[in-house]
């Protein structure tokens, strides 16, 4: 599958803004599935200056400043990407979950060593006794990593309803957990703070779903927008993904990103400004199939 992807973000001010300064996650990421053929940024006012940078989990940020005054801010990311399918092998399902923890301190490898940091709390995603009994009714004793993972997720999007007024990007897990409704973000982060709590490592990926389905199919919560969903490392086969918005595991119809611990580490745009007051923001994302 190739993509042609926009995603637009509009900032409009109450008054002016003399002085912004922003960083914009907004490149997809190169991966063996993931081919970023395409990728250009266009802000508006045009910045005094633009910076690129690599950060710490190998995404790249945009780094710039508008220095003219402005109540209107437009940031706009063109990219394409080609996509391939990743089917889940059959070595996967022979490693119970217990193995899995149990091999994870053990695993010296570069992946291994990677992966190890994401079995622990993040600043926005704590570990909870009762996270991890939630997660155990999925992940019985013996049972694959897979199984449990596959279920697991099925249960949140069971559990979970997805409602965008009861939320916001500083709601708390513990009350995602105790409302039993949120967004892909906050789906992704309970999902993530389960497995934690069972000391499997997992990692917040965003990216973006396809926005017109195939014929026949449901459209999928979280088109039109940026979306999130979880990746879970498995010792000796690498990392799996999961959607628990829409129950699924992501194929060609998702694009990744960025990934990081949680949100906090790949929120596709933030900055300070100077001025400004009360502001308006629209987020609009449009991903095209322009090949098959």
């Amino acid at each position: 599958m190739i993509y042609k992807i926009i995603h637009r973000t509009t900032s409009h001010y109450r008054h002016p803004v003399s002085v912004g300064m922003h960083v914009a996650c907004l490149r997809p990421r190169a991966l063996p599935t993931q081919q970023l053929t395409a990728c250009e940024l266009e802000i508006k006012p045009g910045p005094a200056s633009v910076t690129e940078r690599i950060d710490y989990f190998g995404n790249l940020h945009y780094f710039f400043t508008v220095q003219e005054p402005h109540r209107e801010l437009v940031v706009e990311a063109r990219s394409q990407v080609r996509i391939e399918a990743v089917p889940i092998g059959p070595s996967l399902n022979a490693i119970s979950w217990e193995d899995a923890v149990q091999l994870l301190p053990n695993d010296r490898g570069a992946a291994g060593l990677e992966a190890y940091q994401f079995a622990f709390e993040s600043p926005r995603i704590k570990l909870r006794p009762e996270f991890a009994e939630y997660a155990l009714q999925s992940f019985t004793p013996h049972s694959s990593l897979v199984e449990g993972l596959l279920d697991l997720t099925a249960r949140i999007h069971r559990d979970f309803r997805f409602d965008r007024k009861v939320t916001n990007v500083r709601t708390t897990v513990d009350e995602v957990f105790q409302k039993r409704r949120g967004v892909c973000q906050d789906f992704a982060h309970f999902q993530i703070a389960c497995l934690r709590s069972l000391h499997l490592p997992a990692r917040y990926v965003s990216g973006y779903l396809r926005t017109h389905p195939p014929p026949g199919q449901p459209r999928l919560i979280g088109a039109d927008a940026s979306h999130a969903w979880v990746s879970v490392y498995c010792p000796g086969a690498g990392w799996i993904d999961l959607d628990p918005t829409n129950n699924l595991v992501p194929s060609t119809g998702h694009v990744t990103l960025a990934w990081g611990r949680d949100y906090g580490d790949v929120s596709p745009l933030y900055g300070v400004i100077q001025g400004g007051g009360n502001h308006i923001l629209n987020v609009a994302v449009d991903i095209e199939e322009i090949e098959s």
